[in-house]
């Protein structure tokens, strides 16, 4: 059974059984400040759980694409290393919101696994809570009990709370779990250690292939348990294991999951999988890390330095390493290997080959980076051996070369053995930790228990229609964290203020109780479908009723660059082309970003034309025409824009301005003429195949045409004749300007002539070197040519030159190649030392280097050491 065929009896299955067969959400998560990426089934669900949100039928079933690389779920360094553990993963899963529960979970996974499969039933084992005495948790009898009547009770294994207990992060939902793991060994291997004793024990053959979740508890900020008001079943099935299991291998690389793939990587990097352990490992990597990042690249996450992007970076950068270290890959190769996938997997997700040129482009671009990165990091290397006394290198300055320059650890420590030298690794993992232990402390956020006021779990939002109105608080809690100090979240039972989200910064504003006391909201942000408003402090009188304002002003200024996103959209693809797609986007009251497809720089005609299609929308005074409940397909057939990556429902908000129409949440103009001009303020490159167009609009725009009047006042008077044209005078001094500087340089190359001769006569010979350490009055220009000049002359030379200017030192050395090995001289390294004397430092090659530094006062010091290299 192949695994397409393995993916739909799953749907099928739990389809036959009153479930609706949902789409998977995507993996990049937007909107939700807990995750960043999407690292379970039950994630799209979680408002289901929480009792935020409810569900238009209570049976789900799907098989979710997830990505496991960061937080307490993190299985980066274990890819590939084992044969099991994945970074991007299918898992497939049955979910009961509130309706069966723990009996119909376990008869139907057991069904499925053994009539529908046909696995061999004595391969398979079961684990069941055993319960917490420490947290007042009994075992779970009733799974116990249910397994009792499917399988011997030889088979059912009690696990402890690490193994069976699954909890949703430190607070939230969670349950006891029910484990089924496959015994796939040989038959000899089984007769020798029995299954039940490998089991939850990492062994690859004895492995867990389902969890069952039970829902029932909510663990609260001090570690409590209560209740959940609900029951929910929460399963998921790893895909790959599913698929080695059914296929009869022993491991899921060699499953028709990874085979394509890697049979691709054999034949491009020339090498042979199943031969050498480490080109295996190798291969695994590249395989795995492929596919997390072509689907997160096509659910519309780029790599960059921060956040979500650099996790995508630096999965794509541990796959580029190990083909650079293991299958001699010295050039870009793993972007070649993305037609192999979306051959594989464009039918459940369409993502990939809609978004394919996008992928190809981002990860070649990626890969030739971080390539040029590995060339510098190996100079660099080379150099800090160099200049080491001693075969340890210390771990500070092997991680400022993985830290500073991105350069891998485990590939300084392979070049370091290869060269006879050893790497601190201790002291490395010291300065590692100490950064974490920073970013930890930075980025922690310590999260009170929800105190609620009025039972009232749904929201309405009112903010499209006012800016102000009536509320009640319904819930509140108390977050702490280094960055933004104590503040309160508030959850009101309607709200006017705009939640982040969709690329549209939060509102502002304030609460205002009966008796006129004011509580500042400074943000607004949206979590598992709850809005919440954060203040510094809490109100007086929590259950009186408040006045909520929203910040008119920002809110006004932020709409007009929201709707301007729209039309730069429509413009963008009017002027460049319907190629152009939406890749992302940031709203804020004070400016727009956009990032568009298109793989080639905007010139500037072409931005002019997009300003020009913009601002002629805007004069044209289009009246927003919205509908917020639309059928979903209703709205793609007439036209809208749906962004990829979004998760829509089967009602969505279509938002349209003339011809725009693109399904949006965010808040917008009545009237294109609000948003007064739209002005590009900027345009460049984000990644291969992604540009972004900064712009601003609306009072930005106001205050950007008074500034350059105000400037241009200035220049006229400073140019002292208001009657001349401005552009010809400046355009004068340019030309005077440029006439002048080549008087200069010819007369410092005059000047260095004439020192040329005063300098030959002031050589000294030293031990068979002609020597001399001077300063000097020139430009660093003038000293180059001057050193390389009377190096022609002398094929012995050996100079140190300082010059200083506005306080700044710089040391230039020059040695000519003859003696460079004769004498073991290296310019480079002298400047590195003799630039501490004036408080710098620098380098370059052997025969030629410079040092900067800011202490004029060690210059003497240093001419005068420079003989000690020879002396």
């Amino acid at each position: 059974m192949n695994s397409r065929e393995i993916r739909k009896q799953f749907l099928k299955f739990f389809e036959d059984k009153s479930h609706e067969i949902v789409s998977s959400a995507p993996m990049v998560i937007k909107d939700d400040p807990t995750l960043m990426f999407t690292n379970a089934g039950m994630n799209q669900f979680k408002e289901y759980f929480l009792g935020n949100k409810v569900p238009k039928n209570q049976r789900a079933t799907d098989t979710q694409k997830c990505l496991r690389v960061s937080g307490k779920h993190n299985d980066l360094e274990e890819v590939g290393k084992d044969t099991y553990h994945h970074t991007m993963f299918e898992m497939l899963g049955n979910w009961s919101f509130g309706d069966y529960f723990k009996k119909d979970a376990i008869k139907w996974a057991w069904e499925l696994l053994t009539e529908v499969y046909k696995i061999d039933k004595d391969i398979l084992y079961i684990t069941v809570f055993e319960g917490a005495d420490a947290e007042g948790l009994p075992m779970d009898q009733d799974a116990y009990d249910f397994w009792k009547e499917i399988v011997p009770e030889s088979r059912i294994i009690l696990g402890n709370k690490k193994d069976n207990f699954w909890e949703m992060g430190d607070q939230g939902p969670c349950g006891p779990s029910s484990e089924i793991h496959v015994d796939i060994r040989s038959a000899e291997e089984k007769a020798k250690i029995p299954g039940a004793d490998l089991v939850n024990q990492d062994h690859p053959q004895v492995v867990e292939i389902w969890n069952l979740v039970f829902m029932e508890f909510n663990r609260k900020a001090d570690g409590s348990l209560e209740k959940l008001p609900a029951q929910h079943v929460d399963t998921g099935m790893g895909f790959e294991r599913l698929c080695m299991v059914l296929q009869g291998k022993k491991s899921n690389y060699d499953t028709d999951v990874f085979t394509p793939i890697i049979r691709e990587i054999e034949t491009i990097t020339n090498s042979k999988y199943g031969v050498k352990e480490e080109i295996d490992i190798a291969i695994r990597v590249i395989a795995d890390h492929v596919r997390a990042v072509s689907f997160a690249i096509a659910d519309g996450q780029l790599p960059s330095n921060t956040g979500a992007g650099y996790v995508i970076r630096r999965i794509l950068r541990r796959a580029i390493r190990y083909g650079f270290t293991f299958l001699d890959q010295k050039e870009a190769f793993i972007y070649k290997l993305v037609d192999t996938l979306i051959k594989q997997m464009h039918e459940f997700f369409p993502e990939l080959k809609k978004e394919k040129n996008i992928i190809i482009n981002v990860i070649r671009e990626e890969e030739n980076s971080f390539l040029r990165t590995l060339a510098q990091g190996l100079v660099l290397l080379d150099n800090i051996i160099g200049a080491n006394t001693d075969k340890v290198i210390s771990g500070s300055k092997a991680f400022e070369l993985y830290d500073t320059y991105g350069f891998p650890i485990d590939l300084t420590a392979l070049i370091l053995d290869e060269k006879g030298f050893q790497l601190d690794e201790k002291g490395f993992q010291e300065e590692l930790e100490k950064q974490k232990n920073r970013s930890r402390a930075a980025t922690k956020i310590e999260t009170g228990d929800w105190e609620v006021l009025i039972d009232d779990p749904i929201e309405e939002f009112v903010g499209y229609d006012t800016l102000e109105t009536q509320v009640r608080i319904t819930r509140y809690r108390k977050v702490e964290s280094k960055k933004d100090g104590e503040l309160y979240q508030l959850v009101f039972n309607i709200t006017p203020f705009y939640a982040e989200g969709g690329g549209q910064v939060g509102d502002k504003g304030y609460l205002e109780s009966t008796n006129g006391d004011v509580i500042y909201i400074i943000d607004t942000k949206k979590e598992n479908n709850l809005i919440i408003h954060f203040s510094k402090n809490l109100p007086k009188n929590l259950n009186d009723p408040f006045r909520a304002v929203v910040d008119e002003k920002q809110r006004n200024r932020t709409a007009a660059n929201h709707t301007a996103t729209h039309l730069l959209h429509q413009a963008l693809r009017s002027v460049l082309g319907t190629h152009v797609e939406q890749k992302g986007s940031m709203v804020h009251s004070g400016y727009l970003r956009f990032d568009f497809s298109h793989f080639a720089k905007v010139t500037s005609e072409e931005l002019t034309q997009v300003e020009d299609f913009v601002n002629a929308r805007i004069r044209e005074q289009l009246p927003l025409q919205e509908n917020r409940h639309m059928p979903y397909q209703e709205a793609i057939k007439e036209g809208a824009v749906a962004l990829f990556g979004e998760k829509y429902g089967d009602l969505v908000r279509a938002v349209k301005f003339g011809e725009s129409m693109e399904l949006c949440g965010g808040t917008h103009v009545a009237n294109t003429g609000d948003i007064w001009h739209f002005i590009i303020t900027n345009e460049s490159a984000v990644a291969a195949g992604v540009r972004r167009i900064e712009a601003i609009t609306f009072d930005a725009a106001k205050e950007y045409f008074a500034n350059q009047t105000e400037a241009f006042n200035k220049v006229k008077a400073v140019l002292k004749n208001n009657a001349v044209d401005p552009i010809k005078a400046i355009t004068a001094l340019q030309e005077e300007n440029t006439a002048m500087k080549k008087q200069i340089e010819q007369l410092l190359k005059d000047k260095a002539k004439g020192l040329k001769g005063e300098l030959k006569a002031e050589l000294e010979e030293v031990n068979g070197v002609r020597f001399l350490a001077k300063k000097v009055d020139l430009d660093q220009g003038s000293i180059k040519d001057l050193a390389f000049e009377l190096g022609s002359e002398f094929k012995n030379l050996y100079l140190l030159f300082a010059s200083e200017n506005d306080g700044k030192v710089i040391l230039t050395c020059y040695v000519s190649k003859e003696i460079v090995k004769e004498k073991e001289l290296n310019a480079g390294q002298i400047v590195r030392e003799l630039g501490k004397l004036i408080q710098g430092g620098g380098g370059g090659q052997p025969f030629f280097a410079t040092a900067g530094g800011k202490n004029p006062v060690g210059i003497p010091e240093a001419l005068l050491k420079a003989k000690d290299y020879i002396g």
